[in-house]
């Protein structure tokens, strides 16, 4: 094995208080054999090559993943600050600063109360691309309404000591509470026109589950918004009567997974499928994902899901799907540097099969594979690339670490 890695416990620095692809012609096609091993859930077969189980691939540059803190609570997305520091959310509905050597700040307040039972809480987060002169922050939340809990979008300004959010509004309500506490989606960021795209949960329960094919709801769906929480210009048009203005896709059943790729521009998204069928897409404007008549995955219990049917004409098929579930949260491309032969590969989170995915691309489609850190245990919930060109990634368990060139 060519990689060489280091997990090292940053003794002494502890919590000040409890916080189309654009790929090179000359690419090498892995031909190692599929890292899952494990017997799938269904006999469903890929609609193309390669959609599942693609060849693996070893990253051959030495790396070194470091544990830079152990302390934080439950944290669920991050992004970096122009200095360099992370800017983490934690589900309890606490925001935090930490450093790049693993100081983790105070409790920042001002903050609209979450309701955290369950998946929701304080999720995923962004800082405007003009931080640095209006110092303004974007997150989404679960929040509890008349009739049940929604995901809502939030903004505010870091005020100049970092101890609050100043002026938190809240800028946009998904139109259909639920009394679900699960499936909120829950990240966002900013595209280059400088509007936000937010992804939606469909909330699991059987009963709101087709509300991801109806476009009068904003039940999975990736979203698109400005910075006041209008529907941004330029979205899609629907035809149905009633199309909700802010819609840029449908049919999507928990997606916790959005990046923008560094050579195309484009906007790929990972979502949860059910037993079997987590997804990674490529997101279009007006493209219906399928969910949940076509899919992948089938019930927990082991039913069937709808017609059992895995393509149907007008429904986007997955780039990618895994099954077994690996359960893809936050994810993000690798631009930078350091280590080259990760250049516009995707690095994605992984919280049931406790690894960080990194595929590989070629025209669009996965033909590498590889599992990182998975000796570690955790349940990477987020991963990010800081302004060092390192990763950055928190687990459920309270870990941010920092991967790079050793």
């Amino acid at each position: 094995m060519i990689i060489k890695k280091s997990i090292i416990l940053l003794s002494g620095v502890l919590a000040l208080a409890s916080c189309s692809n654009n790929d090179s012609n000359d690419i090498t096609i892995p031909t190692g054999p599929p890292v899952e091993t494990n017997p799938a859930n269904t006999t469903y077969k890929p609609a193309f090559s390669g959609q599942t189980r693609a060849n693996s691939t070893q990253t051959t540059t030495e790396y070194e993943a470091k544990v830079l803190t152990s302390t934080l609570s439950a944290p669920w997305g991050l992004t970096s600050l122009p200095d360099g520091r992370l800017l983490v959310t934690q589900k309890s509905g606490t925001l935090r600063i930490v450093t790049t050597v693993g100081v983790v700040g105070n409790p920042i307040t001002g903050l609209p109360a979450v309701n955290a039972a369950d998946q929701g809480g304080l999720l995923g987060l962004c800082i405007d691309p003009a931080f640095t002169t209006n110092r303004m922050v974007y997150w989404v939340f679960s929040e509890v309404v008349s009739g049940g809990n929604i995901t809502a979008v939030a903004k505010g300004k870091l005020a100049a000591n970092e101890a609050a959010i100043e002026n938190a509004t809240v800028i946009y309500r998904s139109n259909t509470p639920h009394s679900s506490t699960l499936h909120y989606g829950g990240r966002i960021l900013f595209d280059a026109a400088g509007n936000l795209f937010v992804s939606t949960g469909e909330r699991s329960s059987i009963d709101a589950r087709p509300l991801a094919q109806s476009v009068t709801s904003s039940l999975g769906k990736i979203i698109r918004i400005t910075t006041n929480g209008q529907a941004a210009s330029g979205n899609p048009t629907f035809s149905q009567t009633g199309a909700l203005s802010e819609l840029y896709s449908i049919g999507h059943r928990n997606p916790q997974g959005l990046a923008i790729h560094p050579a195309t521009g484009e906007l790929w998204q990972s979502e949860h499928g059910p037993r079997g069928g987590d997804e990674l897409n490529r997101i279009k404007a007006g493209a219906n994902y399928g969910w949940p008549i076509i899919t992948y995955g089938i019930e927990y219990a082991g039913p069937k899901i709808g017609d059992g049917i895995q393509q149907k004409e007008g429904m986007e098929q997955p780039v990618y799907y895994w099954d077994p579930v690996v359960s893809p949260s936050g994810m993000t491309f690798y631009k930078g540097n350091r280590v080259p032969e990760w250049q516009n590969n995707l690095f994605i989170g992984s919280l049931s099969a406790t690894h960080i995915v990194r595929l590989v691309f070629k025209d669009n489609k996965v033909i590498g594979e590889e599992r990182l850190l998975a000796s570690e245990g955790q349940r990477f919930r987020d991963v990010t690339q800081g302004k060092d060109e390192a990763l950055y990634a928190v687990t459920d368990q309270g870990r941010l670490y920092r991967i790079d060139k050793k």
